[in-house]
């Protein structure tokens, strides 16, 4: 069993509460503090940033993955993020006491949130190195075979954005592999 399935399997008796939310709705919005842990059981999410411009989406969240304004849960200062619902959502929510008081109660537990946080740091070097070097072509192939999911989930608007590029250049692209 991989690292994510055992940190579900600790979590699954742990959840403290549950969490719906409507499309378009925010789970946490910029210049908050929370530092929840969430687990999505139905629906699909984004994380983003904002400047005066435009939007910029960072991460996506959907079925059995874990979200949560990460600056936040690992310094409890203000989120830079929003959270905010693609499609009407059910998640269950662990607060970041009880979810520490967990990960520190066994070497095990110490194991899975280290493997949970260097993958965290690993996928984040992937779309550093996607964005600073890759064509849209390329951004959108290395998406695809990472999380094909995403395809299905998730509105392409959101996906260019994410993958940096117009929502016409991915139009573009998708239309290259009829």
């Amino acid at each position: 069993m991989d690292f994510y399935n055992q940190l579900l399997e600790v979590l699954s008796s742990n959840w403290e509460q549950e969490v719906s939310l409507k499309r378009n709705e925010y789970l946490v919005s910029k210049g908050t503090i929370n530092t929840d842990l969430f687990l999505v059981e139905e629906g699909s999410l984004r994380v983003f940033i904002d400047d005066e411009e435009e939007e910029h989406t960072i991460r996506f969240g959907y079925k059995n993955s874990i979200i949560t304004a990460l600056d936040c849960f690992l310094t409890e200062k203000p989120t830079k993020f929003y959270i905010q619902a693609l499609k009407k959502c059910k998640l269950k929510m662990i607060s970041k006491a009880r979810f520490n008081e967990l990960m520190q109660s066994s070497e095990k537990n110490k194991k899975i949130w280290e493997q949970l946080l260097q993958s965290f740091v690993y996928q984040q070097i992937e779309r550093e190195i996607d964005l600073i070097t890759y064509s849209p072509q390329k951004r959108f192939e290395n998406v695809l075979k990472r999380s094909p999911q995403v395809f299905q989930e998730i509105p392409l608007k959101y996906i260019a954005s994410y993958l940096r590029m117009t929502p016409e250049t991915l139009s573009r692209i998708l239309k290259t592999l009829d």
